[in-house]
């Protein structure tokens, strides 16, 4: 077997060029350390209109240019630009279609928040158009590593539409998911997308039926992975439709985890070039600063004897956010200060702008956050919650970690891995657990942090557990690369 692969990345998101995400942050740093592995590793994405060309030199690839598409009746044209991952070796195509790609959202209209109803065709389009760059390019994918439901509909393409094809005869796929909460469900038929009847008759569905992408993914690609371990004990009960119980069970063997890593050239409080000022694990005096300069920013006084606790959300439909919004009155009548940032700011403007009247100079609100604003948060705040049920991505207490702002996590949630919970008596541990959704325990988790952040000497060993904690990419770009060992050991699919 091969030591040294040729991989196909393929995300809808990577970072920096897209707005910052879980997806695209990990898309952004995985590659990196696998070329750094000697693997000839290559990233495709679509060419959004938020990507900045002239900023990361994007250049016209003169044999990508006029890449017919067919999907359904229609017949698109591609184009595609390149340009590097910045501080790395990793080649990044950027399928462009004016059409599909130029509008100020990735998924969704910017102005009304509602999703494109033309999801499918653009995410259909967008995959046919990397298996058809690599045939101009004249590079055979040992792998082509899948991301979320926007690139699942890839191996069942390789399956039934590029069945013949002699290109991909060898190519295995992987299919990473890092959300539960989007499946990229739609109504399509088969002959609206371009897809054989065989591709949804193996999933038992008539062609007229709902797409889905991901479930489809899940069905056809050789090998699956997750960033939590209980992620895939959760699938059956969040996915829409019934039968996904079946589907996780069938292919329960071919399931693997891999927890993600923090990308040390970017997320380091040695270093980070975001933060006003610097701090480590044996020096913590810049990260006072840096709680000054984020209360600052939303307005509020600093007071380094309360702490301040900050949750980021990405997902409107967290149930952890909504009850901490239920809530707020309540956790504010306690010595603290509390920062909510993102889609839950979004989603409770009109109740969190109350509580900012009644309760001025304890609550921060912002709906919208960049990767400078994150960095600053997390390089702030004393503790941050975690708010996600269903997010396996992974990413957020790891940069709490990195950052001494130290995790408080739902025990049944994402990120419960890489945390322990904080031992009253000896000081071990380096985050904190509450157990049940409900107000009385997360109540309870609140006070124990005031607790332990009341006693200085034992809320710094706190910190400094949380900081020497290591979660580069090394460790984790290694396990991929056993993972795509495993992959190429597998025998060829009939599917």
């Amino acid at each position: 077997m091969k030591s040294k692969f040729n991989i196909l990345y393929v995300s809808s998101e990577v970072f920096p060029f897209t707005p910052i995400g879980a997806l695209g942050e990990i898309s952004g740093a995985l590659p990196k350390y696998l070329k750094n592995f000697g693997h000839d590793i290559r990233v495709i994405m679509p060419n959004y209109r938020a990507i900045n060309e002239r900023k990361y030199v994007l250049r016209d690839v003169i044999r990508l240019q006029g890449i017919k598409i067919r999907i359904g009746e229609q017949v698109y044209e591609a184009s595609a630009k390149s340009a590097f991952i910045p501080e790395s070796k990793v080649q990044v195509y950027f399928l462009d279609n004016k059409h599909f790609f130029d509008r100020e959202g990735l998924y969704a209209d910017a102005a009304t928040g509602k999703e494109y109803e033309d999801n499918p065709e653009r995410f259909m389009f967008f995959s046919k158009g990397c298996l058809e760059i690599l045939k101009l390019l004249h590079w055979q994918p040992d792998i082509i590593h899948c991301n979320d439901w926007q690139t699942a509909i890839i191996p069942p393409l390789l399956k039934t539409v590029y069945r013949e094809d002699d290109f991909f005869k060898n190519t295995k796929t992987l299919l990473s998911i890092y959300t539960l909460s989007e499946e990229g469900a739609f109504e399509a038929s088969a002959e609206r997308l371009g897809l054989p009847e065989s591709a949804f008759a193996e999933l038992g569905l008539e062609g007229n039926e709902w797409v889905n992408f991901l479930k489809m993914g899940l069905h056809f690609a050789e090998l699956l992975n997750t960033s939590s371990p209980a992620t895939f004990k959760k699938l059956p009960k969040q996915f829409s439709n019934s039968n996904f119980a079946e589907l996780i069970k069938k292919r329960k063997n071919d399931i693997h985890s891999i927890e993600n890593g923090v990308d040390e050239q970017i997320w380091n409080p040695e270093s980070d070039g975001l933060i006003p000022a610097n701090f480590s694990r044996r020096d913590l005096s810049g990260k006072s600063k840096n709680k000054e300069e984020l209360l600052k920013r939303f307005g509020l006084r600093f007071n380094n004897s309360i702490p301040l606790v900050s949750m980021v959300t990405r997902h409107p439909e967290d149930e952890v956010s909504d009850l901490l919004v239920e809530m707020a009155e309540q956790v504010l009548h306690l010595d603290l200060q509390l920062l909510i940032v993102g889609a839950a700011a979004a989603k409770h403007k009109k109740r969190l702008k109350a509580i900012q009247k009644e309760y001025a100079g304890k609550i921060g609100v912002e709906p919208h956050f960049d990767a400078a604003l994150l960095h600053l948060i997390f390089a702030g705040s004393d503790g941050c919650l975690l708010p996600s049920r269903f997010q396996s991505c992974g990413l957020s207490q790891l940069y709490g970690l990195a950052y001494g702002a130290i995790p408080i996590v739902y025990q049944g949630g994402s990120g419960a891995e890489q945390v322990q919970d904080v031992n009253a008596g000896n000081g071990a541990g380096n985050g904190f657990f509450f157990n049940e959704l409900d107000a009385k325990e997360l109540i309870r988790v609140f006070k124990t942090v005031l607790k332990s952040y009341e006693k200085k000497d034992f809320w710094t060993k706190i910190v400094q557990n949380a900081m020497k904690q290591d979660f580069s990419w090394d460790a984790s770009a290694q396990k991929y690369v056993k993972l795509y060992q495993k992959l190429m050991a597998t025998k060829a699919s009939s599917k």
